[in-house]
């Protein structure tokens, strides 16, 4: 964990370039079907407020809730004029500090890739929702392209579309729903990965927490930092988070060579 959250803070928000712009969030936030002002909604790994930006254009500030992991990342959040008013706190997406049938709408945006256990992130997704409320979490998509098959696998988690759909299913989630995003370059083609490649929703019908059962939440016991093995790690990692930068420069060539019509 500890090189994942050096690497968010050092690569900034959640590697937006290409892959995470604003008319995607906007896409990738209908579904979350924020259609009133005073709905109670929390952003889980909201990082520096990108998404939670996206959230306030439909709901009062006083009512949203932006919580990550990293203070640097909510310090850059709580410098932004239009976030004021938001509630903005320090907290853990596997152990949220929050009472049981809490919110309206359940959001996160480019935190799942981070999380120790996926699983139990959408049970406590569940557990924090009101009866009727949903959530909606918006991730990467693992590639099928050989290579960028590769470097997703070396880097973080790139789930599958049926992964998350049966996460947010075993979670007790009813009327669970996938809608697939991406930058307007890459004309649907999926095939070499994205970084937001999907919204995925669902709806809790019944109070109370999740029906899932699992084992205590394992410690988070910081280990010793071995120098080598960062630097091993830091290097290989970076490596493919460029490889992820080049991807949409290279789509955004084929989108502007190919014939509109033709496939890239």
């Amino acid at each position: 964990m500890w090189y994942q959250r050096v690497q968010s803070h050092l690569l900034g928000q959640r590697h937006s370039l290409g892959h995470w712009t604003e008319d995607m969030r906007d896409d990738a936030l209908e579904p979350a079907e924020l259609y009133n002002n005073e709905f109670k909604v929390v952003d889980v790994g909201g990082g520096t407020g990108f998404t939670t930006l996206g959230i306030v254009k439909h709901v009062d500030n006083d009512n949203v809730t932006l919580l990550d992991q990293s203070p640097h990342q909510i310090e850059k959040a709580r410098q932004k004029e239009a976030l004021k008013g938001v509630s903005i706190m320090e907290g853990d997406a596997e152990d949220l500090p929050f009472s049981t049938d809490t919110f309206d709408r359940y959001v996160s945006a480019g935190s799942i890739e981070y999380w120790p256990d996926p699983q139990r992130g959408i049970k406590e997704a569940y557990r924090v929702v009101k009866p009727g409320g949903l959530a909606c979490l918006i991730g990467p998509v693992h590639p099928t392209f050989w290579l960028s098959r590769f470097f997703a696998d070396m880097w973080m988690l790139f789930p599958s579309e049926e992964e998350y759909i049966e996460w947010f299913t075993k979670a007790g989630f009813e009327d669970v729903k996938l809608k697939r995003i991406g930058p307007k370059w890459y004309r649907g083609v999926r095939r070499h990965g994205l970084i937001m490649g999907c919204s995925v929703t669902g709806v809790k019908r019944a109070s109370g927490d999740s029906p899932l059962q699992l084992g205590p939440k394992a410690e988070d016991v910081e280990e010793p930092v071995n120098l080598l093995a960062f630097l091993f790690r830091f290097a290989i990692g970076t490596i493919c988070a460029s490889y992820y930068v080049l991807v949409p420069i290279y789509m955004w060539i084929k989108d502007q060579v190919v014939p509109k019509g033709q496939p890239i």
